[in-house]
């Protein structure tokens, strides 16, 4: 833990997530079942340095760090009610990724850590430290050359739409260099532009690259989760498919590059669902921040999740903030 604070400002409810002005940076969380909230950075030797959150409007616990640069690790912790039997998970020792985060950075090393409550006894809190085990949120730059960058806007009777895998388009691509097989850059080489031209395609629609988890019950087989449908982070591109640094800025490049070959970017989404399960999963951000908000709670046992999806949860669509959140991340 360090020991010296960073000076903070009182900073803005909105937006939400973490966002660089090239001064400082401006952290906001949303939380209606919170009764404390702790913004907590990292330096590069992984100590931790909480600062608590003392400004709220409109349920957003924010503060503006004027030290704060791109590139920073950060994540959240809550302390609130623990009530399983009414959905309510809030346990301070688990390390939060940020809903809005722009940029994750590191998978999950499943440990009993991850979870909220203790695999032998349901009804209580685990109490370890989950930060060794958990993604980071970065702070990411906004800013980006677009140059003079205009989607292709082909009409919808003239399109052909090719859906790929990012990772699976060009991994074993013989003309594209092996160091950026199955990334962003990838797909963003010559030689796969050259292909998509010469089939006539207009536009890509891309399988899931909103971040996401590799699940426990792949992992303890060895094996991972290749398709991508278990999304933890709606504004941060998949960090697994940057050749290297910032997966925000590869993103970015890949879709100016296919706009300059006039070729559209489509995304498939997974709104419905995110990669926390039922409630015997994980707490890795949403259940942890605000269960109750972000997740569609069975009315008749709270502790467990209107399951549409047949992923152990569901989404609350009816609460204002997830809609808004949805809309923020299209």
């Amino acid at each position: 833990m360090i020991d010296t604070p960073s000076p903070s400002w009182p900073g803005r409810a909105r937006p939400l997530g973490a966002t660089h002005d090239g001064r400082g940076t401006n952290f906001s969380v949303f939380s209606t079942s919170a009764e404390t909230v702790s913004l907590c950075l990292y330096d590069g030797a992984g100590a931790e340095e909480r600062v608590p959150l003392t400004e709220v409007d409109a349920h957003c616990w924010h503060a503006y760090l004027p030290e704060a640069g791109v590139g920073t690790r950060y994540g959240f912790r809550t302390t609130g009610r623990w009530a399983p039997a009414e959905g309510s998970w809030h346990n301070e020792s688990k390390l939060l990724l940020d809903p809005y985060a722009r940029h994750i950075d590191g998978e999950v090393a499943w440990d009993a850590a991850c979870f909220a409550y203790r695999w032998d006894e349901p009804d209580e809190p685990e109490t370890t430290d989950s930060s060794p085990f958990v993604p980071r949120s970065v702070v990411t730059s906004p800013w980006f050359d677009w140059g003079n960058d205009r989607p292709p806007d082909v009409p919808m009777h003239e399109s052909v739409i090719y859906e790929l895998h990012v990772k699976g388009f060009t991994a074993q691509h013989p003309d594209v260099d092996p160091r950026i097989r199955g990334t962003y850059a990838g797909l963003a080489h010559p030689s796969s532009i050259a292909h998509l031209q010469r089939l006539g395609v207009t536009a890509v629609e891309l399988q899931p690259v909103h971040a996401f988890v590799h699940d426990k019950h792949l992992a303890d087989q060895g094996l991972r989760n290749y398709w991508g449908y278990n999304s933890i982070g709606f504004f941060a591109p998949h960090a697994g498919y940057a050749a290297s640094g910032d997966p925000v800025a590869a993103f970015k490049h890949m879709v100016r590059t296919l706009h300059e070959a006039g070729i559209e970017v489509i995304l498939d989404v997974v709104y419905n669902h995110t990669a926390e399960g039922n409630h015997l999963g994980p707490a890795l951000s949403f259940k942890g921040v605000d269960n109750p908000a972000y997740y569609r709670l069975d009315p008749d046992d709270p502790r467990r999740y209107v399951d549409y999806t047949g992923t152990g949860n569901s989404l609350n669509m009816r609460h204002p903030h997830v809609l808004q959140l949805i809309m923020d991340s299209l």
